[in-house]
């Protein structure tokens, strides 16, 4: 029954998107003959489609339906119920159907709100992009990347072989397989994963929007003002997601890190990188002409390398924790990613004459200089990532040799590039548009340089006497200055001016411009992250212990007191540990279990580590081996690395701001 539903859904989504990439086409030439409001059925039978082909998988999953290949390969009648539901986009086929739902939720929002313009050539032409888009992904459903396959030869656990049809005659296995170990061992598993998707596929919609401005021939920022609203939703799930991922990284890997420049976090990492250059150039569009030209292959870039993420992560071609099996999807995504590439920068060539044209930039030592210096900064960021990521993959496909580019490329070259970009970010702001005086420029950074010398004088007083972490601190701790003084500054003023308390006036200051204000918080947030890594992972302390019952250690400024080993049935695992007493100038301050999770159905255990977390550092336990005569630990200290947390999730709260907070209405500016 969950098949047949799903298999239906699949199919009315697919054929309803054809229809509004048709219909929005036909409407975008002739808007009078084909009214946008055509697109309404279409629009709603991609949406209900997408809807009902989730639903049917998370019913196949709650009910056991192990008639079904993916889900009897997938999950397990003791699967928990949390990590059953995940279980619907923890693997390849679903994490499309997921991919699907959330492109048809974007194509809906974007026809509500071009359904009221009546006459919009502009919108009619995005919705057939993204009709285009979504026939295509919901035509791998139906082919390369089936979730609703039947089960027609069942193994004692989990499924052999499928058939596409729904109606062929289906043989269930008495269990199911159960899903990767990893992706059932934390709870952020069925969060994070969908916030990169929204990520994703959101920024879809600047990309449908530019490519029907070029479509139409048409040049200015109409294209960008309307979709500026998903931009910013797809970058905050694009940023809390990938903030969220190294927290996933950090709590169950058990290595004590965070990111790795594993290939599948670099692609996430890299349309950010682009999407962050493309809100940064769009200002400057909007405000003075310019970069016109430029946001377009932005935009192009960006959901480009959504593709390649894509194709990187679900084509089974690297080794990594996050990536799924070798599968026929992989070519079909790397066609897809040629199609996209050669149609969008043929068209944005064909119609260069329209869009070439802005005005000439007045000087580099100004507010939109400062932009363009911080584009190129991001675009290199994303190049050096770019080649990182693709050489080992090209020269394997080439020469059949496997060659790897470890962290040590990327922290060389990552460095320098992030030092770069915050002194970017804290020259910005306080340069004046067109062409700056000096004078002016030093005033306002004079008080921000002496605070960030102060704060890298306090860490070199505290022996922080590594080139990289004095600079962190200085450069993280000037763009903190510049912010917080010309916010003081600013809302000075307004207190002024207007008779209320200085924080009455900095609440009002930051809703006068929330685009501003959202972009100058999350540069806090980079500031405070970088500071956070440079500490964390320049401070951090390593030891390996091995302990018999009952032993106490001194390592990393703490006392290891080994109580016993446990043995725990729970749900679906079989859970192996060690109680480890921690205590610190003789006072006990917390109980660790670090443990080795053992799943049914899985030949080797899964290390999960546990972690004691205050405002000082975490304290860091992984369990390396456990037997009747003793454990041998993995243990860490990492100093303020909640810094590289809440810096992340400032950053993510900036783009929040922006997209969220709403200019206050002239009546109450007035008032």
């Amino acid at each position: 029954m969950a098949a047949t539903l799903g298999f239906l859904g699949v199919l009315v989504a697919f054929l309803s998107a054809i229809g509004i990439a048709v219909q929005g086409f036909r409407s975008q030439r002739d808007p009078k003959r084909v009214p946008v409001l055509k697109l309404r059925l279409p629009v709603w039978g991609l949406l209900g489609g997408a809807i009902l082909a989730m639903l049917a998988l998370e019913i196949g999953l709650l009910t056991d339906d192990f008639t079904i290949k993916y889900l009897a390969n997938n999950s397990t009648s003791s699967t928990p119920l949390l990590y059953k539901i995940a279980s619907a986009w923890a693997a390849l086929e679903g994490s499309i159907v997921l991919w699907g739902l959330v492109l048809a939720a974007f194509t809906a929002t974007v026809f509500f709100s071009v359904a009221p313009r009546g006459d919009d050539r502009l919108g009619a032409g995005a919705l057939g992009i993204l009709g285009i888009i979504s026939a295509y992904f919901f035509g791998l459903m139906l082919t390369v990347s089936n979730p609703f396959e039947v089960c027609v030869q069942a193994a004692q656990v989990g499924c052999i072989q499928g058939s596409p049809f729904p109606w062929a005659q289906a043989v269930a296995p008495l269990d199911g397989f159960g899903p990767n170990p990893l992706l059932q061992n934390h709870p952020l598993m069925a969060i994070h994963p969908p916030m990169l998707y929204i990520g994703y596929v959101g920024m879809s919609v600047p990309f449908a929007f530019a490519m029907s401005a070029l479509v139409l021939g048409k040049g200015g920022a109409d294209w960008l003002k309307r979709s500026h609203t998903w931009t910013l939703v797809a970058w905050v799930f694009l940023t809390i997601g990938i903030v969220l991922g190294g927290l996933w990284s950090y709590e169950v890997l058990g290595w004590g890190g965070f990111w790795a420049w594993d290939p599948v976090e670099n692609a996430s990492f890299m349309p950010w990188l682009a999407a962050t250059a493309f809100l940064h150039s769009a200002v400057v569009q909007q405000r003075r002409g310019m970069l016109q030209s430029w946001n377009f292959v932005l935009v192009i870039t960006t959901f480009a390398l959504t593709i390649l993420g894509t194709f990187i992560t679900r084509s089974g071609i690297i080794n990594s924790v996050h990536s799924f099996t070798q599968s026929a999807i992989g070519p079909a995504l790397l066609w897809f990613l040629a199609v996209v590439l050669i149609g969008s920068f043929g068209l944005f060539a064909a119609r260069a004459h329209v869009v070439a044209s802005a005005p000439r930039l007045d000087s580099l030592v100004s507010r939109e200089g400062m932009f363009l210096v911080n584009n190129l900064i991001l675009s290199v960021f994303a190049f050096v990532t770019l080649t990182g990521t693709l050489y080992p993959l090209v020269v394997e496909a080439l020469t059949g040799d496997e060659v790897g580019v470890g962290r040590p490329f990327f922290d060389k070259l990552a460095v320098p590039i992030g030092f770069l970009l915050l002194l970017a970010m804290g020259l910005g702001p306080v340069t004046p548009w067109r062409a700056a005086n000096p004078k002016i420029v030093w005033n306002r950074v004079r008080g921000p340089i002496q605070f960030g010398l102060a704060m890298a004088a306090v860490g070199v007083v505290f022996e922080q006497r590594r080139l990289s972490v004095v600079l962190a601190i200085f450069l993280g701790s000037f763009v903190a200055g510049v912010i917080v003084r010309y916010l003081w500054e600013m809302s000075g003023k307004v207190a002024k001016k207007r008779d209320m308390s200085r924080f009455a006036a900095m609440w009002h200051t930051m809703r006068s411009d929330p685009g501003y204000w959202g972009g100058q918080i999350a540069h806090l947030g980079v500031a405070i992250l970088v500071i956070g890594i440079a500490l964390s992972s320049h401070m951090a302390l390593r030891d390996h212990v091995e302990l018999v019952p009952g032993q106490t250690v001194n390592t990393v400024g703490f006392e290891l007191h080994y109580v016993d080993a446990f043995t725990r049935p729970v749900q679906n695992k079989v859970v192996t540990g060690a109680t480890i007493e921690v205590s610190k100038n003789g006072k006990v301050v917390e109980v660790l279990e670090p443990r080795l999770n053992q799943y049914s159905n899985m030949r080797e255990s899964v290390a999960s580590p546990d972690v004691h977390g205050g405002w000082d550092g975490d304290l860091y336990l992984s369990l390396r081996a456990i037997n009747a005569d003793g454990v041998a630990l993995d243990v860490f200290w990492f100093p303020l690395i909640w810094l590289v947390w809440f810096g992340g999730f400032v950053i993510g709260a900036g783009g929040l701001w922006a997209w969220l907070v709403k200019k206050p209405k002239r009546a109450e500016v007035s008032a």
